[in-house]
């Protein structure tokens, strides 16, 4: 499996960006799919979460202003991001785990201007 993250960028403060996830090669059993990011300095964390079954979960430093989502059809998940801080800033992974693997993309740039 190959991912490919994509829509990071530079942004103001309280402004929004949604990255995606490209998915491709052997796509079938993918039971999760999540977002993390790294900050300069700082380790990786686990934003949000997305089961086979829709069930979903949210670091508190981002819940109710980060969605996950998918399009099963693209074999694309998304991060839709909004009323993003200066602190949100980081490269941001999309990851998914298939058959017990995890599958990670090579990241993709958010900064957020005060």
């Amino acid at each position: 499996v190959q991912l490919q993250a994509s829509g990071g960028g530079l942004v103001q403060a309280g402004g929004s960006l949604r990255l995606s996830c490209l998915a491709s090669g052997s796509v079938f059993g993918i039971n999760f799919m999540a977002w993390y990011r790294q900050a300069s300095g700082g380790q990786r964390e686990l934003l949000a979460g997305m089961t086979s079954t829709g069930t979903t979960n949210y670091a508190d430093s981002v819940k109710g202003r980060f969605t996950i989502s998918r399009d099963n059809a693209k074999n694309t998940h998304y991060l839709q991001m909004n009323s993003l801080k200066p602190e949100d800033t980081a490269i941001y992974y999309c990851n998914i785990v298939r058959f017990g693997l995890g599958y990670w993309g090579q990241g993709t740039l958010v900064t957020v201007s005060s």
